[in-house]
């Protein structure tokens, strides 16, 4: 018999528990069934970066090209570039 999950005040008190306890102990994971949530966004947060006027505008340049906005392209430059180093 599975263990009775508590209720949590907050998303933190809960994070915290999950962080110290073996899911197995609670959830029959034999049971779980795939999902796909398609319109489920990450967690986003604002930096700030200094870049240089011109690596700006040579970014503008080729997110033109491909009708993306600048800050977009950004991202996929990072993504990829983040990705490439993981993976070596």
């Amino acid at each position: 018999m599975k263990k009775k999950i508590p209720k949590f005040k907050t998303e933190v008190e809960e994070r915290k528990f999950w962080q110290q306890n073996d899911s197995s102990e609670y959830i029959d994971w034999a049971d779980a069934e795939e999902v796909v949530l398609p319109r489920l966004k990450p967690s986003t947060r604002k930096i700030s970066i200094r870049l240089p006027e011109s690596m700006i505008e040579e970014l503008k340049v080729l997110a033109n090209k491909r009708d993306v906005p600048y800050q977009s392209l950004l991202k996929i430059f990072l993504s990829e570039r983040i990705n490439s180093e993981l993976h070596q």
